[in-house]
């Protein structure tokens, strides 16, 4: 079974996000949270980097796709497939970005559909707020998901 902890592994055996010093903090079957310090993340007006927002956010939904589909019995890949992010606001905090899954996804049809066909996708919206509520960036992605058999 996948817990947070695995996925901070995942996390840390990317040189990419291992850099970015993300961090998987709750996740509740409905959405999952994620945070990165500003000081690993911060670009050269000490808000939060870009590129670590949108990092944050995909990661936040890849994690809640791989957390999910284990809860389901489920083994799968997940990759991004597109996104679209909206910076809405600078960031001067750390990063703690939220996923869920898109209203209206049907949760019980996509775990079915990858048990099926091998093979589904699904739609993810991520926010990152700072301490105040003010949303400073926003993302929906389609991830598509590979099933994958579990090694003996």
């Amino acid at each position: 079974m996948i817990e947070l902890a695995t996925l901070d592994r995942h996390f840390d055996g990317m040189p990419p996000v291992a850099a970015m010093h993300i961090r998987a903090i709750a996740f509740d079957g409905d959405a999952l949270v994620l945070h990165a310090p500003l000081s690993a993340n911060v670009n050269d007006k000490q808000c939060a980097f870009g590129g670590s927002l949108a990092s944050v956010m995909t990661l936040a939904g890849w994690g809640w796709l791989m957390l999910a589909a284990d809860r389901a019995g489920l083994t799968s890949e997940v990759y991004v497939a597109d996104s679209k992010i909206g910076y809405l606001a600078p960031l001067y905090e750390d990063l703690h970005a939220r996923a869920w899954l898109r209203p209206g996804q049907d949760w019980t049809a996509i775990i079915r559909t990858l048990a099926e066909r091998r093979r589904a996708s699904a739609t993810m919206q991520a926010e990152v707020r700072n301490s105040a509520g003010v949303v400073a960036a926003t993302l929906e992605a389609r991830f598509a998901m590979k099933r994958v058999e579990p090694t003996p």
